[in-house]
């Protein structure tokens, strides 16, 4: 697929293995993920001309990820092929506590991208740049490869959006802390959830956590707080969004999910409150079935249930 995407996320995808409650969980349901992919799939299918940047490797798991994107509308032209690396894979485990990610991604193909690869007229091009915590924690370069992107980003005028998605497991903390603190003064657009942010400022309260995001220049917050629903913000106007009724089978995605569905929305011109609700509802939604895209709702269905109540 071709032609200029109004919203453009950079990071890794991998292939995702999920367990399911089948053979007594020794059954694994293949599909897809990684959060910026997962958040550009959510984006288009709410409507919206979403593309992704990244590399995969020359195998057959990057293969399936083309074929996803051709088949979920997503522009993939920005996408590298490394031929001396692989596609990254991971797996999802769930017990009483909730789901648990163990992941083979040391040396993929994303882990590898650098500055000097990026196709920025693809970013000038767009409308939303869209990046996570995950794409600065993978890899030194990838780091240097996100910092790069959002500098062309801002100076094309392109709006700059950050999801948090803290992973312990890649970086320490004070590292963490150091970099996506830097990187959300850089950002228009913030989409932290609630854990992550409490982890990197030792703040709790919702509304502190809001006012700790405006305060490092972001124009538009969206808080996650999992099933508790979300707070969005500008530095005039805070809504609180309530949770939407849902049957959760597996919450893997549903943050990206969020992010996709309220950048889409606001991109279509719904204001701060509508594209909360919408977010909400779109992220609840994709709880009910296992893996990362296939439950991911489309919008006739998001727009279904909100018509419901």
């Amino acid at each position: 697929m071709t032609g200029a995407a109004d919203i453009l996320a950079l990071g890794e995808a991998m292939l995702e293995f999920n367990q399911t409650g089948a053979g007594g969980g020794r059954q694994y349901l293949q599909g897809f993920g990684g959060d910026t992919s997962n958040f550009a799939i959510a984006a288009a299918r709410q409507g919206a001309r979403a593309g992704y940047l990244s590399a995969l490797g020359d195998d057959e798991h990057g293969r399936l990820l083309r074929a996803l994107w051709d088949q979920e509308g997503v522009d993939h032209g920005g996408v590298a092929t490394d031929a001396s690396a692989y596609t990254a894979v991971y797996f999802v485990n769930h017990d009483e506590r909730g789901h648990h990610f163990s992941f083979m991604r040391a040396g993929s193909a994303a882990a590898r991208m650098q500055p000097s690869s990026l196709p920025r007229d693809r970013i000038r091009a767009a409308k939303v740049l869209h990046l996570s915590g995950i794409s600065l924690a993978i890899s030194p370069s990838a780091c240097d490869t996100a910092y790069a992107a959002i500098a062309t980003a801002r100076e094309a005028g392109v709006q700059v959006s950050f999801d948090t998605n803290l992973r312990l497991k890649l970086w320490p903390v004070d590292r963490a802390r150091a970099v996506m603190t830097d990187v959300m003064r850089l950002c228009d657009i913030l989409l932290p959830s609630l854990d992550d942010v409490a982890a990197i400022t030792g703040i709790r309260d919702p509304d502190a956590l809001v006012d700790w995001c405006l305060g490092l220049g972001a124009k538009t917050v969206a808080l996650k707080l999992g099933d508790q629903g979300a707070v969005v913000a500008t530095p005039s106007q805070r809504w609180r969004i309530a949770p939407h009724p849902c049957r959760m089978v597996d919450a893997t995605g549903a943050g990206d999910t969020f992010g996709g569905a309220f950048i889409a929305r606001l991109l279509a011109g719904d204001d701060l409150q509508q594209a909360g609700r919408y977010a909400a509802v779109a992220a609840a939604l994709s709880t009910e079935g296992y893996g990362a895209v296939e439950p991911i709702p489309a919008a006739g269905r998001v727009r279904q249930a909100m018509a419901a109540g």
